[in-house]
Parts: structure tokens; C-alpha cells; sequence
């Protein structure tokens, strides 16, 4: 039996890289957690330690600062883009790249009702997401771009019923048809075209997102999940697929009767865990193939 090399990558992971825009008295920043991963022959590296064809993870970590300012970060898509681009046409042993990145919004402080040029608080929102990956040569290349988010905390009071399931022996869970509906949201979305408006296309698909959370009368967290999806579909011809995960933030009507309370579902104890998990992704029936980022990325297969 002969034992092997599988698949493997290297990188730098979790760069964290603040970007400031000074052109103007009004400043911008951009606050971003960038990963890098290459991919390529590198298994003398694996077998016998010949480092030659590997470039350090240093130096990824570098030009992941370097290329916040050569190239600039307007957005979070075109600045992955230049990364990978640049290690698969750039650094001769890279046969494909993967750059995944989280965003952390701010928001300008306020004084007086005037926003001030250079002054942010930290946003308590979700974190947005980019992944790019790049493989082949020039000649013969393929980029895969998927776009998401995660921690969008959302919570509904009402609209919201679970009954008619499954029971056995074992259930206790009473019937509702109405109840508190929450989540902490994680969407990642693949981008079908690489013409895309990259901060209109996200602002646009979280606003579908939220939206749909809010008008749809929930019989399950799932029914809920597809008509994210779906309608996102709708309203956005270069997104191929949706995938979305939802853990559940159980909400439970606590008992005040014991103290001669009525509760008429008001007073909740909310139960971090253990937690439902759902997850389901929305695509076309011809959709073109997500490519390998993909399923690493969303953890979802």
C-alpha cells in the first residue's frame, strides 16, 4: 500500500488591514480580515522540504497590505480580485489562488446633527463577506466570486408558527401559532458575472434578505429561508445561487403562572443553546457551477 500527497494549500490567514482614504478633508476607512491560500505543485515542500517553489506566507501577509494601498479598497470583491489575480499570474508556481474576506462596518460619528469628517463609531451589525479564487493561466483562466454575510442578528415578535410536526415518545416541544422568530443570519451568495456593481449588489441583496425575513408568515424557519433565497434570485439576474444558514435563537415563553402572572407572550427566555440549525440553498435550474471556493467557504455541501 503506498501512501500518498492529497490535496493541499498554504497561506496567510486573518491579515488584518485598516484603510484609511486622506485625498480629502472627509476621510473613508475600510476595516478588513483578508485570508490568502495558494494552491500549485508544492510537494517537494511536503516530502522532502525544498521551500524553492514556495513564496513565504510572510510575504502574502505583505502584499496584502501593500495592495490595501497600490490598489485601493472601494470594495471588498475588486480588492480579492487583484490578490488572487496577482499570486496566479505574477508568482510562477501558483496554479490557483483563494482569497476570502471579512468586512467590519463603521459609522461616522455624529455632533450636533453634522457628521464628522474622521470620526467612526464600531456599526454592531453583521460582518460582510467576499471570496475570490482564481486558477489557470492567463490564457485559459476561470474566477469564481461568491459574496455573503454573517452575524445579521434579525428577530421577528410575531408572524411566526411552528405546528403539524413530527412527534414520537420523545417530544415535548408544544405546537405554536405564534411565536418570537430569531436567527443570526449567515448568507453567501455566487455571482454568476464579474460585471457586477459589487457595494450595490450587497446592499441590495441584504436589504431582500431582511425584507423577506419581515413580510413572509412563517409556518417554518425553512419556508422562511427559501423565499430569502428565491426572492433574491428574482431580483438579481447575476446571482446564480443562495445559500443560507440559520441557527435558530430559541425564544421560550417563561412561566410567570407560578406567581399569578398572565403571560400573553410578552416575557421570553431566550436560550442560546443547543439551537435548531437550518440550512438550505436557492439556485437556478441552470445555474452555472459555483467552482471550489464554494462549498469550503459556506460550509454548506
Amino acid at each position: 500500500m503506498a501512501i500518498v500527497l492529497g490535496p493541499n494549500q498554504y497561506g496567510k490567514a486573518e491579515n488584518r488591514v485598516v484603510r484609511t482614504q486622506r485625498d480629502t478633508p472627509r476621510h473613508e476607512i475600510r476595516d478588513i480580515n483578508v485570508s490568502s491560500a495558494l494552491r500549485g505543485d508544492f510537494s517537494a515542500a511536503h516530502l522532502e522540504g525544498d521551500q524553492s517553489a514556495v513564496l513565504p506566507t510572510d510575504t502574502q501577509k505583505n502584499t496584502a497590505y501593500a495592495y490595501a494601498k497600490e490598489q485601493g479598497l472601494t470594495s471588498i470583491e475588486d480588492y480579492g480580485l487583484a490578490l488572487a489575480r496577482h499570486y496566479v499570474d505574477d508568482v510562477e508556481p501558483v496554479q490557483g489562488a483563494r482569497i476570502e474576506i471579512e468586512e467590519f462596518a463603521w459609522e461616522r460619528v455624529s455632533i450636533d446633527g453634522v457628521e464628522h469628517d474622521h470620526t467612526w463609531v464600531r456599526r454592531g451589525q453583521e460582518v460582510r463577506l467576499a471570496a475570490v479564487t482564481v486558477e489557470g493561466t492567463a490564457d485559459a483562466q476561470q474566477t469564481w466570486v461568491t459574496g455573503g454575510l454573517k452575524d445579521l442578528v434579525i428577530l421577528k415578535s410575531t408572524g411566526s408558527e411552528f405546528h403539524g410536526f413530527l412527534t414520537d415518545p420523545y417530544t415535548t416541544l408544544v405546537p405554536t401559532t405564534d411565536r418570537v422568530m430569531a436567527t443570526s443570519l449567515v448568507a453567501t451568495w455566487h455571482y454568476s458575472s464579474l460585471d457586477v456593481d459589487w457595494e450595490a449588489a450587497y446592499a441590495g441583496v441584504k436589504n431582500v434578505l431582511v425584507r423577506t425575513f419581515a413580510e413572509v408568515h412563517s409556518l417554518a424557519l425553512q419556508q422562511t429561508l427559501f423565499q430569502m433565497g428565491k426572492r433574491v434570485l428574482e431580483a438579481y439576474g447575476f446571482i446564480a445561487e443562495v445559500r443560507l444558514s440559520a441557527p435558530n435563537k430559541h425564544h421560550f415563553l417563561y412561566d410567570l403562572g407560578r406567581f399569578g402572572l398572565e403571560n400573553a407572550n410578552e416575557v421570553f427566555h431566550a436560550d442560546d443553546r443547543p439551537y435548531g440549525l437550518i440550512q438550505a440553498s436557492v439556485l437556478r435550474d441552470d445555474a452555472p457551477a459555483a467552482g471550489p471556493a464554494w462549498d469550503a467557504y459556506t460550509g454548506l455541501v
